[in-house]
């Protein structure tokens, strides 16, 4: 007999509105509310134990997306992660960052934890110079080599989880202050056959996206071709149209079809009663789209775990994973002579590229070029080499006893070490330096885990709870030597000997040492499998800190309350309709620590040209009473599904960054420039939604609908005292800033001369020269920043039968960016703005001209020639023009998958076959940019993201995969 729901209470009220309640017998069909899924330190817990968000990427999702690195796999698959591109290259960076940046100066980005060992996903280049800045140089950067997840195999992974909370990942105390992922590697399941798998894959790659050109003009000046002798390679020439002139695509013509290989062969296997091998190797050879540009991973992984011992009570885990990365002629970025590509894309068009090839590809010839002094792109791509080598060992070690049913202690070792050596030489036979350098830098972390865990239902009456307690201790040291020298005495030998001017020899020496010794612990009360409250505390004693501020504490409180399961066990209460609700709450206290060499001053000892010894100040002036930025973070949300088969996660967060690491001035007479304080404060908010649905379910066709989207709000609530702006980077007369009351990463720069008084008639029209040509302000504005408003991504899978079909959309909502290849484009009259409508006529602009003490109305013609001059005038031109809303649609991946039927392989070694076919960055639905991608970014390992400068084309690749299994 169904009972009257409106006398359960309040809740069930509520509940009744969501899904219609009423009472059934204990075998209706009911969600999975008991999912194990893995959290902070390897502890598994029921999901809906957990009182923060949480969601968990599947393995073999990160193998299907067949990216070379792993970090852009994660795109449009969790809320509120974002993934900022570097530009350069099959190998370069890919940065994450969760729920906005926290940090003015940190690298903002979650730790990464594999098995239970922290991996160092350092970004892109070289180790900091001089311990304090990357080279992010406006005209010749460091190479970027890659991040550190970028070096893991994803057919290694069974789950990737994301702890975006505080709470979430409070038990890694300060390193975990941007979050914290999670990821499991596989280990051996007995399975059909010999448990061999084979899975080999061969891709293509091309140029996904061209910035927007115009193609009715060709080389030349005023409309008029080039006099002889003249060396000019704009594109204000006479038309197309008309002339025996062709146009050649000279970036297609210069750019050619990338080939991606890559095989992967591993064995799986129950090893008797209690004990399982894994093992597996993977090969990736990718030959990018760009000349003479290769990047190679190979990796080696083998896992083992054991029960053993009587009643099985001890439990051991041992895994090794090596890598070595190779790459090969890296491009390079800036506007300097190491970045070819804008002599490919600023060429004129009736000038096909290819005519210069002949001869220049090999070493020590002479650059021949369109102009005397230009340095051929062939001759660049062949001649001005470099070469990285990265092994890289990733060891664990585990061991757990459990003394009885509700008792266990364990130990876990783990270290992340690689070495990299570099090597790059610029050869005879151009405007270039014949010149060479030479680095290695050398990595570990090593650490040490041991923990004391219990856990008991019903210890008084239906109270349960459990309480782990640990003690870590962390030491990690980064050493690197770099040399470098511009002056060779021997022509093309290489060597750090040969060098004719000491002076010209550059050696940079950096050493960064820390250790963390830390203990924490973590602890659940929860009542009838249905309320739970959990809390974490953790205390750091960091050697980065002065010894006074060297202990520092982190706690977290969450708790989830599954109204579902609450309402059944009151008095048998079930829907089917809501089958799942659950209540979550979260507060916790994170940080980001110091780095090393933060505290104290030190001097830089050099010689005059006497050869007398000059010790110099750093321009910084540290402070040894610094301690590391706080991190408050607020979380509520609901779990809920309906129908038992659609999922919706809805969550909050409201994050308050404070005691920030800023440098502010001071008077130079001190004989500093900067000294660096505790102070400012940042606020990230919003909203995360995850929808997970089966459409349908038959037994010959199904169809998944998953879709997250999420929300930001960014706001700089105070930096120290009367200092409203705080610099993040800057490059040319483009600025970042983190200023009060604005999102992070203001962007600011000049804009186009105005009428600015609202009284004047007319207010707001452009104030031109005296020939009728824009000009720019004297100061800097505020034009935009880089923050996304929102980010979202839709992914839908279809299975017919055998035949797989799934497809992802994804998309950034808001935030600006600034592209110093449009202001190129412009200048050298390539884009397509400079000339509307395939024409250049001449013009008279809308403005004013101002003169004794009023404006008359221009009447000045000119050309776009002339304005766009104008426009662009020094590097970067008046930024106002060429910044560019970040917003993008673009259909991301696609993946067509045939199953063999097993049928057919019953007389066959065979046991299983797949083919599969996957195309990734395949359409752009919708974007503003002008053919720039607005994912490139040129500075990967600097928080100003919304900087653009020249970056070589994103690609679109396409990727045909067998699989088979033994």
């Amino acid at each position: 007999m169904k009972k009257n729901i409106f006398k359960v209470g309040l809740l069930q009220s509520l509940l009744f509105c969501f899904g219609g309640l009423y009472a059934q017998s204990d075998s209706t069909k009911t969600s999975k509310i008991d999912e194990v899924v893995v959290t902070a330190y390897g502890v598994k817990k029921e999901k809906k134990a957990l009182g923060y968000s949480f969601q968990d990427v599947k393995g073999q999702t990160l193998v299907d997306a067949k990216e070379n690195n792993m970090t852009n796999a994660l795109v449009g698959k969790v809320a509120g992660l974002q993934v900022i591109k570097g530009g350069f290259g099959p190998g370069s960076s890919s940065k994450i960052n969760l729920r906005g940046f926290n940090s003015f100066t940190g690298d903002n980005q979650p730790l990464i934890v594999v098995d239970g060992v922290p991996l160092s996903n350092s970004l892109g280049s070289k180790v900091k110079q001089n311990g304090k800045d990357f080279n992010n140089d406006f005209w010749n950067p460091d190479l970027d080599m890659g991040n550190g997840l970028s070096d893991i195999n994803p057919d290694d992974i069974e789950s990737l989880s994301v702890l975006k909370g505080g709470a979430a990942s409070a038990l890694y105390g300060s390193r975990g202050g941007n979050g914290v992922i999670l990821i499991t590697t596989k280990t051996g399941k007995r399975k059909g056959g010999l448990g061999i798998t084979y899975s080999t894959s061969l891709g293509f790659e091309n140029i996904f996206m061209k910035p927007d050109l115009q193609h009715s003009f060709a080389q030349g000046s005023i409309g008029l071709p080039n006099l002889p002798g003249v060396d000019n390679t704009t594109s204000w020439g006479p038309a197309f149209e008309g002339s025996n002139m062709t146009v050649h695509d000279n970036l297609k013509n210069f750019f050619k079809t990338g080939t991606n290989s890559q095989h992967t062969l591993s064995f799986q296997e129950s090893l008797g009663e209690g004990s399982s091998l894994y093992t597996s190797a993977n090969y990736l050879n990718s030959n990018s789209q760009i000349p003479n540009s290769k990047y190679e991973r190979f990796n080696f992984m083998a896992k083992m775990n054991s029960n053993f011992g009587a009643n099985k009570r001890w439990t051991s885990e041992v895994k090794a994973q090596y890598m070595s990365i190779k790459g090969t002629n890296r491009p390079s970025g800036g506007q300097g002579d190491g970045n070819y590509y804008p002599k490919i894309l600023l060429m004129p068009q009736n000038i096909d590229v290819r005519d210069y090839r002949e001869g220049q590809m090999q070493n020590e010839v002479t650059s021949r070029w369109i102009t005397s002094n230009g340095i051929n792109p062939y001759w660049t791509a062949y001649n001005a080499l470099n070469a990285d080598k990265k092994d890289r060992f990733l060891l664990n070690g585990y061991l757990k006893y459990q003394f009885n049913n509700w008792l266990s202690a364990d130990v876990r070792l783990g270290t992340d070490f690689y070495s990299l050596n570099t090597d790059a030489r610029v050869w005879t036979g151009s405007g270039r330096n014949n010149s060479y350098s030479t680095g290695q830098e050398k990595f570990y972390e090593n650490n040490y885990i041991i923990s004391l865990n219990a856990k008991k239902d019903n210890i008084i009456g239906k109270w349960g709870g459990s309480l782990s307690v640990y003690g870590q201790m962390m030491e990690s040291r980064d050493k690197a030597l770099y040399f470098s020298t511009q002056n060779l005495i021997l022509a093309n030998v290489f060597s750090t000997s040969n060098t004719s001017d000491l002076a010209s020899i550059t050696t940079t020496e950096v050493d960064m040492w820390k250790k963390i010794n830390s203990v924490f612990a973590a602890a659940e009360i929860n009542y009838d499998g249905y309320w739970f409250l959990n809390a974490t505390a953790r205390n750091d004693w960091s050697s980065t800190l002065n010894i006074d501020n060297r202990s520092y504490f982190y706690s977290s409180v969450s708790t989830s309350l599954v109204l579902t399961d609450m309402l059944k066990k009151l008095n048998g209460t079930t829907s089917n309709v809501l089958t799942f609700a659950k209540l979550r709450a979260a507060y916790a206290v994170v940080g980001n620590s110091l780095p090393p060499q933060s505290l104290y001053n030190t001097y830089l000892a050099s010689t005059d040209p006497n050869g007398h010894i000059v010790l110099a100040r750093n321009k910084i002036l540290f402070n040894p009473d610094l301690h590391a930025e706080k991190l408050k973070t607020f979380e509520v949300g609901a779990d809920m599904k309906f129908f038992d088969r659609v999922s919706l996660d809805v969550s909050y967060f409201n994050n308050n960054a404070t005691d920030q690491l800023i440098a502010i001035p001071i008077n130079p007479l001190s004989g500093y420039e900067r000294m660096m304080i505790n102070s400012g404060g940042l606020h990230n908010k919003g909203f995360e939604f995850v929808l997970n649905t089966d459409i349908s379910k038959k037994e010959n066709f199904a169809w998944n609908v998953n879709a997250n989207f999420s929300t930001l709000k960014s706001n700089i609530d105070k930096i120290d005292g009367n200092i409203s702006k705080y610099p993040l980077s800057g490059f040319d007369n483009v600025a970042f800033f983190a200023e009060v009351g604005k999102p992070y990463g203001a962007i600011y720069g000049t804009k186009f001369l105005r009428v600015e008084d609202t009284a004047s008639p007319h207010y707001g029209k452009l104030i031109v020269d005296q020939n009728g040509l824009p000009q720019a302000t004297q100061d800097q504005y505020y034009l935009g920043d880089q923050t996304p408003r929102a980010l979202f991504g839709f992914t839908n899978s279809f299975v017919y039968k055998n035949i797989g079909l799934s497809f992802l959309i994804d998309g950034r909502i808001g935030g600006k960016f600034f592209s110093a290849t449009q202001a190129a484009l412009q200048a050298n009259g390539l884009a397509a703005d400079t000339a509307p409508g395939g024409k250049r006529d001449n013009m008279i602009l809308d403005a004013v001209v101002e003169g004794n003490g009023g404006y008359t109305a221009n009447t000045k013609e000119i050309t776009q020639q002339d304005y766009w001059g104008a426009v662009t005038s020094g590097n970067l031109g008046i930024t106002e023009q060429n910044i560019y809303d970040a917003t993008n649609i673009r259909l991301r991946n696609i993946q067509l998958t045939y199953n063999f039927p097993k049928s057919i392989f019953q007389k066959l070694a065979l046991q299983s076959a797949k083919v599969a076919f996957t195309a990734n960055n395949v359409w752009m639905i919708y974007s503003k940019a002008k053919g720039i991608d607005p994912e490139s970014v040129f500075a990967i390992n600097s928080n100003a993201t919304g900087f653009e400068n020249l970056a070589f084309p994103t690609s679109r690749s396409y990727l045909f995969t067998i699989t088979l299994g033994f």
